[in-house]
C-alpha cells in the first residue's frame, strides 16, 4: 500500500552508498529529539508573546494563540514592510501576507515590481528555515495584524505611529527575535520543556537500536547547540529510560564515540570556537584549550567540524551528517566540508498524506495538461507570426487550481511546491542535501550497504514508472521490491548484474 510505505522511505538527490560511510553524525534539536507538533511550537509561541507585552507590547496581544495551520518553514519576512513572503530559488513571489490578509496582483506590485524579490539583501530579507522559527513567524504576523487593524495606531508605508510614538517593522521584527532569544539564552524555554517531557518531546523506543547497529559498522558522534545540562536531559530521556523490555540498560553517553556541545552552529563548520571538556558530574567546563586524543565517554564544548574529523579520524566525505537546518547544519557542512547530508523534514509525513489525496493529484495532472495544452498553443508560431493567442482562461484556470492545491496544505500552501512550481525551501532541499526523510529512523528500514540512487535528472518521471512496470512485468522483476524513490537506474543495476539485492524500504 503505497501511504502506508512513503512515511518510511529515505528519498534521494545525489547517490550515496552507505557501505561507504565511516562516520554518522546527528544534531539533537528536531533530529534525535522530535519535538511533538503543534503543541512545542505553541509552547513557544505564548513564551515569546508573553515576553514581548513584558516588555511594553500592548496587553491585547495575550488574546492570540498559536495556529499550526498558518506557517511553514522557508518563508521570508520582509523587515522593510512587514509582508510575510513564500518565493521561489530566484525570488519570484508565490505568495504575499500582510498579518493576515492575503495580497494579490497589483497590490503584491505596489510593495514588489514584478512580483520579485532580491532575496539575497539579508539585512532586509530573513529566511525561516528552521522549526524553531514557526512560532516567532506567528508573533510576528499577529504583530502586524493587531497595529494594522487597532484604531489607536495610524498606518504608514514602513510600520506605525501612535503620537509621538513611531514604530517600524524593522524594529518589531527585531523585538521579535530579541525575545526568541531571551527564552533560549535565559533557558526558560529547556526548563518548561524539561518539566513535561512527555508533552512535548516524542520518545521512540527504535533511537536506542538505530544507535546500536550504526556504531556495529561506524563511529557515531553527537554535534548539537545546546549545553550539556538539557543534552543530558532529553538524551537520558530518548536513551536510558527508552530501552526495550529485557535490554541492558546503557549510559546514553555510551550510544556515542564523541558527544560535543554547545557548537554554536554555523560557526561550528567554519573557524568554530575553543574547543574545552565538560565535567558530566557537575556540567561545569574546564579551563583552558583541549588538545588531547579523543578519550572515550569524554564530552566537550565548542570547537569545529574540523576537530571532530581530527578526533575520529575520519576524512568529510566519509561523514553522513544528519540535521534539520537546512542552513545551519545542512548547507555549511556541505559547501564548506563536503560532508554527506541528511535532512530531517518532520513536515514530509504531511506533505506525502496530502497529496496522496485523489482530489490534489488530479487537480496537479489538471495543471500540468494545461501547461501542456499552453505550449501546443504557441508550437507552430515564431518571431514572424502576428498571432496573439487568448490564453486567459488558461491561466485563470491554472490559479484557482493552484490555490485549491495550496489550501489543502494550510494557509501557506505546501512546503515544497506552489501548484507546479517549486519554493525556496524545496531548491535547497535539492540543491544541499543528499538525502532527505520524515525522520532519522527511517534509516532503520535500509541495510547499512545500501545505495541509494538520484534520479536521472534527463528522464522524466513518467518515462521512469513506464520503464519500472516493464520491468516488473519480467521474470526478474519478481527478485525487486521497488519502494526505491524513482529507482529505474538502481532497478537497471539489479538486472544487469543479476543481484538477488533487495531494495525496499519496509
Amino acid at each position: 500500500n503505497e501511504p502506508t510505505i512513503r512515511p518510511r522511505r529515505v528519498f534521494a538527490n545525489r547517490s550515496l552508498t552507505l557501505e561507504n560511510i565511516k562516520c554518522y553524525g546527528f544534531d539533537m534539536d528536531y533530529t534525535m529529539a522530535m519535538y511533538k507538533s503543534p503543541d512545542y511550537e505553541s509552547l513557544g509561541f505564548e513564551l515569546i508573546r508573553d515576553r514581548m507585552v513584558s516588555v511594553g507590547y500592548p496587553h491585547e496581544l495575550l488574546r492570540y494563540t498559536y495556529d499550526p495551520s498558518f506557517p511553514t518553514r522557508g518563508l521570508v519576512i520582509d523587515t522593510t514592510y512587514g509582508n510575510l513572503l513564500k518565493v521561489d530559488s530566484n525570488g519570484n513571489i508565490l505568495v504575499c501576507s500582510h498579518g493576515f490578509c492575503f495580497l494579490k496582483g497589483e497590490d503584491i506590485n505596489n510593495y514588489y515590481p514584478n512580483k520579485f524579490i532580491q532575496r539575497d539583501d539579508t539585512d532586509r530579507f530573513y529566511i525561516l528555515n528552521t522549526l524553531f522559527n514557526l512560532s516567532e513567524t506567528y508573533l510576528y504576523t499577529c504583530l502586524v495584524d493587531f497595529f494594522t487593524r487597532c484604531t489607536r495606531y495610524t498606518n504608514l508605508l514602513k510600520g506605525f505611529q501612535h503620537g509621538d510614538l513611531l514604530m517600524s517593522y524593522r524594529s518589531m521584527f527585531q523585538d521579535v527575535r530579541d525575545a526568541m532569544d531571551f527564552i533560549h539564552d535565559t533557558g526558560t524555554l529547556k526548563e518548561r520543556t524539561i518539566k513535561n517531557l512527555d508533552k512535548y518531546v516524542i520518545k521512540d523506543s527504535n533511537l536506542p537500536v538505530l544507535l546500536t547497529r550504526l556504531k556495529v559498522v561506524a563511529k557515531v558522534f553527537l554535534a548539537t547547540n545546546s549545553d550539556y545540562s538539557y543534552t543530558k536531559a532529553i538524551m537520558k530521556y530518548l536513551l536510558e529510560n527508552n530501552a526495550k523490555p529485557g535490554s541492558p540498560k546503557q549510559s546514553w553517553r555510551s550510544f556515542f564515540d564523541l558527544i560535543v556541545v554547545d557548537t554554536r552552529k554555523p560557526l561550528f563548520f567554519g573557524e568554530g570556537t575553543v574547543l574545552r571538556q565538560v565535567d558530566t558530574d557537575t556540567g561545569k567546563l574546564r579551563i583552558g584549550t583541549y588538545t588531547g586524543d579523543l578519550q572515550h565517554g569524554t564530552v566537550y564544548s565548542g570547537g569545529s567540524s574540523d576537530i571532530i574529523c581530527d578526533l575520529l579520524d575520519v576524512k568529510g566525505k566519509d561523514i553522513l551528517y544528519v540535521g534539520d537546518h537546512i542552513f545551519g547544519d545542512i548547507l555549511k557542512s556541505k559547501k564548506r566540508q563536503g560532508w554527506k547530508t541528511f535532512l530531517v523534514v518532520p513536515e514530509l509525513n504531511i506533505e506525502l498524506k496530502v497529496w496522496d489525496q485523489k482530489k490534489n493529484k488530479s487537480l496537479f495532472e489538471e495543471l500540468k495538461r494545461l501547461d501542456v495544452f499552453l505550449a501546443e498553443i504557441y508550437k507552430h508560431l515564431d518571431s514572424g507570426s502576428s498571432e496573439c493567442p487568448d490564453i486567459d482562461a488558461v491561466q485563470t484556470r491554472m490559479k484557482v487550481l493552484t490555490y485549491r492545491m495550496d489550501m489543502s496544505y494550510g494557509q501557506m500552501g505546501s512546503l515544497l511546491r506552489s501548484g507546479a512550481r517549486q519554493t525556496l525551501f524545496a531548491s535547497q532541499l535539492m540543491r544541499y542535501a543528499d538525502l532527505y526523510s520524515s525522520t532519522c529512523m527511517n534509516l532503520l528500514h535500509y541495510p547499512f550497504n545500501y545505495l541509494f540512487m538520484a534520479p536521472p535528472v534527463l528522464v522524466k518521471e513518467e518515462h521512469v514508472k513506464m520503464l519500472l512496470n516493464n520491468l516488473l512485468d519480467t521474470d526478474e522483476g519478481d527478485c525487486l521490491h521497488l519502494c526505491l524513490y524513482k529507482g529505474f537506474v538502481a532497478a537497471m543495476t539489479c538486472l544487469l548484474y543479476k543481484k538477488k539485492r533487495t531494495y525496499c524500504s519496509t
